[in-house]
């Protein structure tokens, strides 16, 4: 698997994962695909990206993870190609971000994960981040309340 830092060639592929991801549900908090233009801008060339990474598999990018300031916090997205997960993409990739974010001088990264969302939870806390905060009432555009905890991770 090679790991690498993302550019403007791997927007579609990034797109294809995500929006896989939102069709399925319950593993991300955004509900509606999302254009190459807009992963392009969001998660690699808009000024406030710090980080982004993507993992490939023989020629097919199967992963990537993206760190940008959100509300005056760098906040972490990782997404893994569907039917894939929990086997060590994630860890990969978290390496370059933290390596790329270290020689930034980032301190610390925020995730902010829909409380159902296990996987992510398991994963993130895998990852060493710690619980600061929790909603309990974060709802879906539906309506529908599936809550969501905010971790933390220092760098330093």
């Amino acid at each position: 698997m090679l790991i690498r830092e993302a550019t403007h060639r791997d927007a579609p592929a990034m797109t294809a994962i995500l929006n896989a991801i939102i069709a399925i549900g319950g593993t991300t908090a955004h509900e509606q695909p999302k254009t190459e233009a807009t992963v392009l801008h969001d998660y690699i060339t808009s000024p406030d990206v710090l980080a982004c990474s993507i993992a490939q598999d023989q020629g097919t990018i199967i992963g990537w993870q993206s760190v940008g300031m959100y509300h005056g916090n760098p906040e972490i997205g990782t997404f893994v190609q569907p039917g894939i997960q929990a086997r060590g993409v994630g860890s990969q990739l978290f390496a370059l971000t933290c390596a790329t974010l270290r020689a930034a001088n980032i301190t610390y990264i925020i995730a902010t994960i829909r409380a159902d969302n296990v996987p992510g939870l398991a994963y993130y806390a895998r990852m060493g981040f710690a619980d600061i905060a929790t909603d309990p009432d974060y709802a879906l555009s539906s309506g529908q309340k599936v809550g969501r905890v905010t971790r933390r991770i220092d760098l330093i």
